[in-house]
């Protein structure tokens, strides 16, 4: 699904991570882990290309996605990724049905089956019934499962997460890892950005960055 070629980062004079290298493969999960400042979100938005490393290449279902030009980027954001930020990135001054409907817009073959897709979503996560509630005025955990249900909807080929569980209680956390799971087993990739052992050990593989300049799996 995605390979990680030689990549590196550098800030000025700082090299944050080099000579990257990993796969995941369809159906699999990777954890990123490391200290505070080695670099995890980083690398997480390389992949999504939010950022762009220094060098390397990242592979994607055989494409090289970093030589994207900026609409090919949006179609790759729009049609294969799936990512779950620590901050939510929710509308917070909309319904969780409006936010729900945003993932639905760029995918035009979901729109059609748009309402049983997300009424069972919801359900998954355990938020059934609330669709009118305002963002605003849920719990992080709340926001969360919410956030998670929206990537359900996406149906994307790859998920990125960055400290999915940072904030939550050990019951949401065990929720968001076993849909991750759960959607992993339907063919997607799933990495994660953890710092939390018990994500990490819920992986298939773990890839470690130290917190100067290498990465390496342990």
């Amino acid at each position: 699904m995605i390979d990680a070629v030689g990549l590196s980062k550098k800030f000025g004079n700082r090299t944050l991570w080099q000579s990257v290298n990993f796969t995941v493969r369809q159906g699999e999960m990777l954890a990123l882990t490391g200290p505070s400042g080695s670099g995890k979100s980083t690398l997480l938005n390389c992949l999504g290309l939010l950022e762009k490393p220094t060098s390397g290449v990242i592979h994607c279902q055989g494409e090289e996605v970093t030589a994207f030009r900026r609409g090919e980027i949006q179609k790759f954001r729009r049609s294969k990724l799936g990512y779950l930020f620590q901050s939510y990135a929710l509308i917070e001054n909309a319904t969780i049905l409006e936010n729900m409907e945003v993932a639905v817009k760029p995918r035009r073959w979901l729109r059609n089956k748009s309402n049983a897709a997300i009424a069972e979503a919801l359900d998954r996560v355990g938020m059934a019934g609330r669709s009118e509630e305002m963002i605003h005025h849920l719990s992080g955990g709340e926001q969360q499962r919410v956030a998670l249900a929206r990537i359900m909807v996406q149906q994307p080929a790859l998920i990125l997460a960055d400290e999915p569980t940072g904030a939550l209680d050990s019951a949401n956390a065990a929720m968001v890892v076993d849909t991750l799971r759960d959607m992993s087993k339907t063919g997607c990739a799933v990495v994660i950005a953890t710092h939390d052992a018990d994500v990490s050990d819920r992986c298939d593989d773990v890839f470690a960055l130290t917190e100067s300049s290498s990465a390496t799996l342990p």
